[in-house]
């Protein structure tokens, strides 16, 4: 090999090697923005979990106020907006498909959950069951922590058994849920006459809603499947799922915790009322102690003053006198 020769393979090494060093420097840049951004995925989804539509995942005062003269389509609007709104079913079911890519899989596990939370929707609600609805959700917390757990092949790897028969733990899991739809629903006044029809017409809106949820995450799921970042992430997600839940559990347990035992705490709902009464009463009282200003002088009595012509002293008339010649005169 000759001297020029030996000098081009000796730059076209160093070339390759800067070229390979900037591609690799590329892709962690690219990791690291990956990360970046399932890292605001994963706090923005527990900042809407805390935020206040978030905890308000329930039947509004404008509902109640409505539910005895609403028809069966209200109720079905009423379904769905409650399921598009339930972050715990939604998550639940975000952990059901995460891993299913089989068209006839995914119909056979939402069946499943779907038959469970509709037995108990029904008769549950037609029936008057009822439970603490914080204790409930705490439960359906509980299923969001197991599907991530199972996700992540916890049983096997951690507890060193095998898991469930999952299709079975999805259809009593949708019992659960069904339980949990039930208490929301009998927080309205709910008519007697035609009271089968309403709560199918609810369910009816629960499943039309669960389906245009299921579309979105199957959409994104499938999307992000063909990446990298999903095989890269995945752990992440279900273990963020396994969080999320345990997050859910600890603050439907204080809400318990509230409701329950309500003397424990020094500034419960109804003290908090009876201080804001208490203040509007005072304040009341302090408005009646308090000196009446005197009133004012007319307006048009200022004015009639305030143009009257200054009081001018009477005109004194001269007086008769004499300078000594006896004769009388004025000046």
């Amino acid at each position: 090999m000759t001297q020029p020769q030996s000098r081009y393979k000796l730059w076209h090494n160093k070339s390759l090697q800067a070229t390979q060093s900037s591609c690799n420097s590329r892709v962690v840049d690219y990791k690291a923005e990956k990360i970046v951004n399932m890292s605001n995925l994963f706090f923005g989804l527990l900042a809407f979990i805390i935020s206040g539509s978030a905890l308000g995942h329930g039947m509004s005062e404008a509902d109640k106020a409505k539910a005895m003269e609403a028809s069966n389509l209200d109720f079905i609007q009423l379904g769905a907006s409650h399921m598009i709104t339930g972050y715990d079913h939604l998550l639940f079911l975000f952990g059901v498909i995460f891993f299913l890519t089989k068209f006839n899989a995914i119909v056979k596990f939402v069946t499943a959950f779907t038959i469970g939370h509709s037995i108990t929707l029904l008769f549950a609600t037609l029936y008057h069951i009822q439970a603490n609805y914080y204790l409930i959700d705490a439960v359906i917390a509980l299923t969001v922590i197991y599907k991530g757990f199972d996700n992540l092949d916890g049983f096997r790897k951690y507890l060193n058994v095998n898991f469930p028969n999952l299709l079975l733990m999805v259809f009593v899991f949708g019992l659960i849920h069904g339980f949990g739809l039930s208490t929301r629903l009998q927080m309205l006044p709910l008519p007697e006459e035609g009271l089968v029809l309403k709560i199918l017409s609810f369910n009816l809106g629960v499943e039309l809603g669960q389906i245009a949820a299921l579309t979105i995450m199957l959409l994104l799921l499938s999307g992000w499947r063909k990446s990298e970042s999903f095989r890269n992430f995945n752990n992440a997600t279900n273990a963020s799922l396994i969080g999320v839940g345990a997050l859910l559990f600890l603050m439907q347990l204080h809400g318990y915790s509230h409701s329950s035992h309500p003397d424990e705490y020094p500034l419960n709902k109804d003290e908090h009322a009876h201080i804001h009464e208490d203040m509007k009463a005072l304040d009341q009282a302090m408005q009646q102690k308090a000196p009446q200003p005197e009133p004012l002088p007319h307006v048009e009595q200022e004015m009639e003053v305030i143009t009257q012509p200054a009081h001018k002293p009477a005109k004194k008339e001269p007086t008769l006198h004499t300078h000594g010649d006896g004769k009388h005169h004025h000046h």
